[in-house]
C-alpha cells in the first residue's frame, strides 16, 4: 500500500494540543510517520496527498461495546421491562441463520466505518463479528459469548466455549483479538464464571461481561427476587447464593475482575463497587444512550474517572439505540459529567477506549508509530474557536473519510 499524506484545517491528535492547518503522514506500513503543521510534514513522491478544506482529522473512534450481529433489528424490540426485552430479543435472534448473522455483522461494520469508528469491541455468540472484522482487515476485540445459568451446565458450556474460540482463533491477527464473554449474572452461574475466568487467564484471553446494568439484576443477586429470579425458578434452576452481593462484588468473589476484564454498562454501582473495580484494574464500557433507553439510570462516570478506572464509550447494539453514533454517545456522556470539557470527552471515545481495551500503545491517538487510523470530519462553520467542540457537535453524516491503517474504508457519497 502506498503511503498517504492527509492535510486539513485542523488536526486533533488527542493527548496533545490541536494543530491548525496540520497534516498527517501515514507510511506504507499503515503506521503514522509524522504529525504536525502542514508546512512541516513532508510529501514523499510515492504518497497520495489529499487536502480536506474546512475539515478536522481525528483519531479513529474506538467503540468499546456493540453487537454487530444484531444489525437490522432496529426498532423491532420495544419493551419497557428489561427482562422481557431480553427474552424477546433472544426469540428474534432465533429466526436468523448463520448467513443472516454474517450479513448483519458486515452491515454493522460498514455503519461503524461510516461513523468514523475504526476499532470495535464486539460481543456475540454467532461468530459473525470476528469473521466480518477479519474479512475487512478490521481492528478490535471479538468477545465470544457463553451462557449457562445452571451450575450443572458449567462443564458443557465451558467445553462449547473452548471449541468456538479454537475454531475462530485463526481469524485473529495483529489487529484483531478474540476474547470471551460470560454474558451476565442473570445468564451465567457462579461456577461457570469462575471456570471461564480461570481459563481466560490461562490462555491470556481478554474478558468482557455485562454487569450492574439494571435494577432487576441487582435485585436478583442481593435478594433473589424480581423477574430474573422468577425466570430461573420457572426453569428449575437453583438461585445463586449471592445474598448481600452487588453484581460487581459477585464477579469479584468468582475471580472475574482483572486488568483484562471489560465491565459493560456498570450503572448500578456503589462506592465499594468502584473501589473494587479500581483495585482489580478492570475497565468500563460506558453506554449512556442505551442505559437511558432502557431506564437503567445514569452510570457514575465522574466517580469512575476520579478513581482512576479506565473508561471507554460504547454504542451498544442498534436494537437499543437505533444507530451507531459515537458523537451522540459522547454528548450524552458529557451531560453526566459536566466537569469534562470537549477534549476530555473526545478522548474517552478514542484514547480512553483504547486504554480500556489495552490497545493504547497501538491506537487511539495520532502519533508516530501508531496505526494510521483516523476520520475526517466536516466542519459546520468557517469560524471554529475549539475544534473539539466542533467535532463533539457533529453527526455521523459529517464524516467525509475513514482510514484504517492508512487504508480508506469509507468515503462519503
Amino acid at each position: 500500500m502506498a503511503g498517504r499524506r492527509l492535510a486539513a484545517r485542523w488536526i486533533l491528535p488527542v493527548g496533545r494540543p490541536p494543530i491548525r492547518d496540520g497534516a498527517l503522514l501515514i507510511g506504507s506500513s499503515g503506521r503514522i510517520d509524522m504529525v504536525g503543521a502542514d508546512a512541516v510534514v513532508p510529501t514523499p513522491e510515492d504518497a497520495q496527498a489529499l487536502t480536506f478544506d474546512e475539515c478536522v482529522i481525528i483519531p479513529g473512534l474506538v467503540n468499546t461495546h456493540t453487537h454487530l450481529e444484531l444489525s437490522g433489528f432496529e426498532g423491532m424490540v420495544v419493551e419497557p421491562d428489561f427482562a422481557t426485552w431480553i427474552r424477546r430479543l433472544r426469540q428474534l435472534k432465533a429466526t436468523r441463520s448463520s448467513i443472516d448473522f454474517l450479513q448483519a455483522a458486515r452491515r454493522g461494520l460498514e455503519a461503524c466505518y461510516a461513523a468514523g469508528i475504526t476499532t470495535v469491541a464486539d460481543t456475540g455468540d454467532s461468530g459473525a463479528a470476528i469473521q466480518a472484522l477479519a474479512e475487512s482487515g478490521g481492528s478490535g476485540v471479538a468477545y465470544q459469548e457463553v451462557f449457562g445459568p445452571d451450575p450443572e451446565q458449567a462443564d458443557a458450556s465451558l467445553a462449547d466455549l473452548r471449541g468456538r474460540v479454537e475454531q475462530r482463533a485463526a481469524l485473529s491477527g495483529d489487529r484483531l483479538r478474540i476474547g470471551v464473554s460470560p454474558h451476565a449474572p442473570y445468564t451465567v452461574s457462579g461456577r461457570l464464571y469462575r471456570e471461564v475466568a480461570g481459563w481466560a487467564r490461562a490462555e491470556r484471553l481478554p474478558l468482557a461481561v455485562h454487569v450492574a446494568e439494571s435494577v432487576a439484576e441487582t435485585e436478583f443477586l442481593r435478594h433473589a427476587t424480581g423477574p430474573f429470579a422468577e425466570a430461573w425458578r420457572a426453569r428449575g434452576i437453583p438461585l445463586p447464593r449471592s445474598a448481600g452481593h452487588s453484581p460487581v462484588s459477585w464477579l469479584g468473589a468468582h475471580g472475574v475482575l482483572s486488568p483484562t476484564t471489560l465491565c459493560i454498562h456498570a450503572v448500578q454501582l456503589n462506592d465499594d463497587d468502584i473501589t473494587l473495580l479500581a483495585d482489580t484494574g478492570a475497565s468500563v464500557a460506558h453506554c449512556p444512550l442505551s442505559n437511558r433507553v432502557h431506564g437503567h439510570g445514569e452510570a457514575p462516570l465522574q466517580q469512575l474517572l476520579q478513581a482512576g478506572i479506565r473508561v471507554g464509550v460504547g454504542t451498544d447494539s442498534v436494537v437499543s439505540v437505533g444507530r451507531l453514533d459515537m458523537m451522540a454517545e459522547a454528548r450524552a456522556a458529557r451531560e453526566l459529567s459536566p466537569l469534562l470539557d470537549a477534549h476530555a470527552v473526545l478522548e474517552l471515545c478514542t484514547l480512553g477506549g483504547a486504554r480500556a481495551l489495552e490497545l493504547d500503545s497501538q491506537l487511539g491517538s495520532l502519533e508516530s508509530g501508531k496505526w494510521g487510523d483516523c476520520a475526517v470530519v466536516r466542519l459546520q462553520s468557517a469560524v471554529v474557536l475549539d475544534p473539539a467542540e466542533a467535532v463533539l457537535a457533529s453527526r455521523s453524516s459529517d464524516v467525509v473519510r475513514t482510514y484504517l491503517g492508512g487504508k480508506e474504508v469509507y468515503r462519503a457519497p
